[in-house]
């Protein structure tokens, strides 16, 4: 019987843990026994298979060892099965339509700043899971805690961007962005030139969550009504109790309180400047609560469902999102990202009053 591919199977498995909110830990142990793996012979793989040695070797301990032995026979691992076979039940309905109707993702994370996979991991899982697009939105300076991209890096990033997108599959494409922070004022926590340059701006609320009402308020209208940005990230700021371990530090049963704000003025900023309210699909967050995308879908909103990114499993989140606005009636032509490419980079270069091509995207 010819041998499976251990690499893929391991990745694999590293997929379906990240999926399904299992601990960073756990999901690690599988990339770094892939990386190994990927770096010998499968001659080398076979002799230590056959003598019982695969856990000598680093970043391989006793069940990923278990997994590569049992892809080299030939086998699908043990594991990979288990997983496969518990890995949920299938949409139905609207939420099903609304998800084949998605073309990309808006909002992700690389190991640029907070994520746990470099770039290139996180498109291709967009690309397997039939992604024309993916925003790549690592965070901005101010969030230090989670390695935020300062001016120059971000640089660097838009420059390494471009020569990726050229080695990447035809038909997807990774669009510039960030996930920026809205400061005290509502101002957005980077240039404005670099924010010029970006496909894509996700503007968040990552501080002070505690603002009273009429304070985050105006502070929520005045970044709405920011030239550069053109989606509003996790609504209220909320944390829920979700299923899995999570990824950095998001228990179990960790929860936090939305934020208190006037939601008719920050809907009618929505409106007034044409930009899109968040569907954040993260198991931990589902934000906006239902009530008030409710009111939000009945005033007329545009939306992006949205994965909020860490890891490449999670990229597969978007059902959860999908789930949520099918509750709530959201219709699939008010979903930016059920747009194709060209239609949402028109839109988002719009907010600035420039053209596609005049300074907003990758070379």
């Amino acid at each position: 019987m010819p041998s499976r591919d251990p690499v893929a199977d391991l990745r694999r498995i590293a997929f379906l843990l990240e999926r399904a909110n299992e601990s960073t830990y756990r999901v690690r142990s599988f990339r770094s026994a892939a990386t190994t793996v990927a770096a010998l012979p499968v001659t080398e793989l076979a002799e230590r298979a056959a003598a019982g040695t695969l856990g000598e070797l680093s970043g391989v301990g006793e069940v990923t060892a278990r997994c590569i032995a049992e892809s080299l026979a030939g086998e699908e691992p043990v594991y990979l099965r288990r997983l496969e076979s518990t890995e949920g039940t299938d949409l139905n309905g609207a939420a099903r339509k609304l998800r084949e109707a998605l073309r990309g993702d808006c909002h992700a994370h690389s190991d640029w700043s907070d994520g746990g996979s470099p770039i290139e991991e996180m498109a291709l899982a967009a690309v397997e899971l039939g992604h024309e697009y993916l925003v790549l939105t690592d965070h901005s300076p101010r969030l230090t805690v989670a390695r935020g991209l300062p001016p120059a890096r971000l640089r660097r990033q838009l420059d390494y961007v471009a020569k990726l997108n050229d080695a990447l599959p035809e038909g997807f494409r990774i669009l510039t962005g960030i996930e920026v922070d809205i400061l005290d004022d509502g101002s957005l926590d980077q240039e404005d030139a670099l924010l010029a340059r970006l496909d894509v701006v996700v503007g968040s609320v990552h501080s002070k969550l505690r603002d009273e009402s009429p304070r985050m308020t105006r502070r929520m209208v005045n970044a709405i009504a920011n030239p550069h940005l053109d989606i509003l990230g996790h609504l209220t700021g909320r944390k829920v109790a979700a299923e899995g371990a999570g990824d950095r530090g998001h228990r179990k049963g960790h929860t936090r309180p939305p934020s208190t704000f006037d939601l008719d003025k920050v809907i009618a900023a929505c409106l007034e400047h044409g930009k899109a309210i968040e569907i954040n699909s993260r198991p931990d967050r589902l934000d906006p609560p239902k009530r008030m995308l409710t009111v939000a879908v009945e005033a007329g909103c545009l939306f992006s469902i949205d994965t909020d990114a860490h890891a490449p499993g999670q990229l597969d989140w978007l059902r959860y999102g999908c789930e949520r606005a099918a509750l709530c009636g959201v219709p699939p032509e008010r979903v930016v990202n059920t747009w194709s490419m060209e239609r949402l980079l028109e839109w988002a270069a719009g907010h600035s009053g420039k053209a596609v091509g005049s300074g907003r995207g990758t070379n």
